[in-house]
C-alpha cells in the first residue's frame, strides 16, 4: 500500500521523445513482443500515482492512461470489474526492480523481512498485488530446455541495469495442462522454453510467462481488472493469417483503428487469458 506520497502526475500524449529505457523490447525471430496490460479501475488518479511511484511515466490516449515502463505499457481505463488477478487464470504479474528499499523509500510499505529476501508485494488502491523481486533474489534465474545459451532470456541472470523492469505472468492452470501450456505459448509467439527457477516458463522479449497447475480452476481474465494483456506484433496482419491458417480462432480479426489508433487482433489461449495483438504501440 503507498503512504501518503506527494506526486504531481502530468498527462501527456506519449511520444517517441520519451527516454529509451522505457521502451518496449525488440520482437523476437516471428515478430512478438510484450506489448501492454490493461487495467479496468474505479480511480485511475490513485491509480496512475500508484504505478508512477513504482518507476513508470505516464501520459494519456483519448480516454485511456498510458504508464510506461522499460518492456511494458500499463494501460488504465476506467470501469467495473469482477475483481483482481487472485483468482483468475492469470494469477499475478511480476516486476524486477534494483533495490526494493528504493521501492520503500518511494513511500511502498512491506514487510522489511522483505528487504533481505528480495522479494515482496506491493497493492494498487484497489487491492491488486504486483509481485516485486530485486537482484538480491536468489529466484530469478531462467535455463533453456535445452540448455543451451541464449542472449535474449540471459537477461534473467543478469544484474538489472535500470531501476525496475517488467518480469514475469504467472498462469494457475488445471492440473495436467502446464506441458500444453509451454507448448501453446512457444509455437505460437516463437517463446523460449524453460523454467524460471522452479517453474516451466516461456521466455519472450519483454516478458516470461510462468506456468504452475492447482486443483482449483481459475476464472478467465475478461472482465477482471487485468482484462487482458497485450503482445507487440511486428507485420501483425501476416501474422494474424498464420495463426488462422494453423486453426487458431481470432475473436476480433485483424483491425486497424480504435481509441489507441493501432492495429489489434483478439484471441483468448486455451485456459481463458484473453490476449491482444497490437501493431504500433511500439511508437508511444
Amino acid at each position: 500500500m503507498l503512504k501518503c506520497i506527494q506526486i504531481v502526475t502530468v498527462f501527456l500524449v506519449l511520444s517517441l521523445a520519451r527516454v529509451a529505457s522505457a521502451q518496449l523490447a525488440l520482437p523476437n525471430e516471428a515478430g512478438v513482443a510484450m506489448g501492454h496490460l490493461h487495467y479496468y479501475v474505479s480511480d485511475i488518479e490513485a491509480n496512475t500515482r500508484f504505478w508512477v511511484a513504482l518507476g513508470g511515466k505516464a501520459g494519456r490516449v483519448g480516454q485511456t492512461v498510458v504508464v510506461r515502463f522499460p518492456d511494458v505499457l500499463v494501460l488504465l481505463t476506467e470501469g467495473r470489474s469482477s475483481g483482481g488477478t487472485e483468482g483468475s487464470i492469470l494469477n499475478h504479474v511480476a516486476f524486477r526492480v534494483q533495490s526494493l528499499a528504493d521501492v520503500e523509500a518511494a513511500g511502498f510499505e512491506f514487510n522489511r523481512e522483505d528487504l533481505s529476501r528480495g522479494v515482496t508485494s506491493v497493492f494498487t488502491p484497489e487491492g491488486e498485488r504486483i509481485e516485486l523481486f530485486d537482484d538480491s533474489a536468489t529466484n530469478l534465474a531462467f535455463t533453456t530446455d535445452d540448455g543451451a545459451f541464449d542472449p535474449v532470456t540471459d537477461r534473467h541472470n543478469q544484474r538489472l541495469a535500470v531501476p525496475v523492469i517488467a518480469h514475469h505472468l504467472h498462469l494457475y492452470l488445471p492440473e495436467g495442462a502446464v506441458e500444453r501450456a509451454k507448448q501453446w505459448y512457444s509455437s505460437l509467439f516463437g517463446g523460449i522454453s524453460g523454467n524460471r527457477w522452479r517453474y516451466a516458463a516461456v521466455d519472450l522479449p519483454g516478458i516470461n510467462f510462468n506456468f504452475s497447475s492447482r486443483p482449483e480452476v481459475g476464472m478467465p481474465t475478461r472482465g477482471r481488472m487485468l482484462d487482458h494483456i497485450g503482445l507487440e506484433v511486428a507485420n501483425l496482419e501476416a501474422f494474424c493469417q498464420g495463426l488462422e491458417s494453423q486453426g487458431v480462432q481470432l475473436e476480433q480479426p485483424y483491425t486497424v483503428g480504435g481509441e489507441l489508433g493501432v492495429a489489434t487482433a483478439v484471441l483468448t489461449d486455451p485456459w481463458g487469458t484473453s490476449i491482444i495483438l497490437t501493431e504500433g504501440l511500439r511508437s508511444f
